[in-house]
């Protein structure tokens, strides 16, 4: 597990890379920053088009580039949503993917522009996951 110190420079990280989003229609921004077993930080951004079907959220970004560069186990994934002074948690896709190369105890914290935020799990974020039961 990770402390608060830890966890606290890697939602730093989310919200400084969510000023690079590509949001020219919805104007909302997402930063994601994914601590990697070794300790290595990969970060993501959302990606619009204006197919919206076709947009890339912030957290498969940065799951994507780092299965990419070699990286499966991962130990926290902070989010960062700065158009929003609320939090704003996974998308429904998002939560699948982040159950597929995380464990229910992985930490993840998500938050707006405010004060408020969610300090949470991957097993929380998608309850009843049967997944990793399937895989045994």
């Amino acid at each position: 597990m990770i402390d608060k110190g830890q966890m606290d420079a890697l939602f730093s990280s989310a919200r400084k890379i969510a000023e690079m989003a590509y949001a020219p229609y919805s104007k909302f921004r997402v930063g994601a920053a994914l601590l990697c077993e070794d300790g290595s930080v990969v970060t993501g951004v959302n990606v619009e088009n204006r197919s919206f079907g076709l947009t890339v959220c912030a957290e498969r970004n940065a799951i994507f580039t780092a299965v990419g560069k070699g990286y499966l186990r991962f130990k926290a994934l902070a989010i960062s949503t700065p158009d929003s002074v609320e939090p704003v948690g996974p998308c429904g896709a998002c939560r699948q993917v982040i159950s597929e190369f995380m464990p229910p105890d992985t930490p993840i914290r998500f938050a707006g522009s405010g004060e408020s935020q969610v300090n949470t799990t991957a097993g929380e974020v998608l309850p009843f996951d049967s997944l990793h039961e399937l895989r045994k």
